[in-house]
């Protein structure tokens, strides 16, 4: 009886840790809910607001989270922090997925599967209307901001170009406004949103210097089950057009304000 109550009391104790291996490191979503990470710094696709689709925090990329929480029968749940924090933080188990339209690299995927990209984007450079900077060349002798993480810093990194990085597209922008920066390096939805924001200031695309970027969602390396149940639901919004029109309506939107 001792032995029988001994190998049933090991026997439990593998199942949990089994299970909470599960949950840290490879799994599905925790439970019924599924836990975005984001950082609401950039509009469209994701800001704080007073009505958010997902309590505060609306967007783009907010009502793709909840639209496949949804889909798969799922509570969503959002967690805010610093960008350059969101890909440690899925790592340690932390959340269960990263939107905040992020650009699937090649070194991201190194430690990250990422989805289907939803949508395409490139980078701009945002200036005051009587700017001389025509093309990213002309950038080489201006002073350069960009926001810290974003594919902005990394194109001008490799264009090898000093800049100052800031930990908000609010705060950049700001810096371009009140002239103590030449040029704002950013992705070009965003761009749009803070040009009308802020009087004076205009967009200046150069295809030729900045390539386009893919959206996508990332989850932990290897956990193929979460990342089907995203991707199901990813392509199905991307085949019936709901991406498309969450993009025009969060664009609009933005532009109008």
């Amino acid at each position: 009886m001792k032995k029988a109550t001994k190998l049933l009391a090991m026997t439990l104790a593998m199942v949990m840790a089994a299970c909470t291996l599960t949950a840290c490191g490879g799994g599905s979503a925790k439970g019924d809910t599924l836990t975005f990470g984001t950082n609401p710094e950039f509009p469209p696709f994701e800001y704080v607001t007073s009505n958010g689709v997902i309590g505060e925090f609306d967007g783009i990329d907010m009502a793709i989270a909840k639209q496949i929480a949804d889909e798969n029968g799922m509570t969503v749940a959002m967690e805010s922090m610093e960008f350059d924090s969101l890909l440690v933080a899925l790592q340690n188990g932390q959340i269960d997925a990263v939107i905040a339209g992020m650009t699937a690299t090649d070194e991201r995927r190194e430690t990250v599967d990422f989805s289907t990209p939803y949508y395409t984007a490139t980078q701009v450079m945002i200036v005051k209307e009587d700017s001389d900077i025509a093309t990213a060349a002309d950038m080489a002798d201006k002073k350069i901001c960009v926001i810290q993480g974003y594919t902005g810093e990394v194109c001008v990194q490799d264009m090898g170009y000093s800049y100052e990085a800031f930990k908000k597209g609010t705060e950049a922008v700001m810096e371009l406004a009140n002239g103590k920066c030449d040029v704002v390096v950013i992705d070009s939805a965003t761009a749009q949103k803070y040009v009308s924001d802020n009087e004076g200031l205009k967009i200046v695309e150069d295809p030729s210097a900045f390539e386009s970027e893919e959206y996508a969602i990332a989850v932990q390396k290897g956990n193929t089950e979460l990342l089907d149940k995203i991707n199901k639901s990813i392509e199905k919004m991307l085949a019936d057009g709901t991406i498309n029109e969450l993009a025009v309506k969060y664009t609009e939107e933005a532009t109008a304000e």
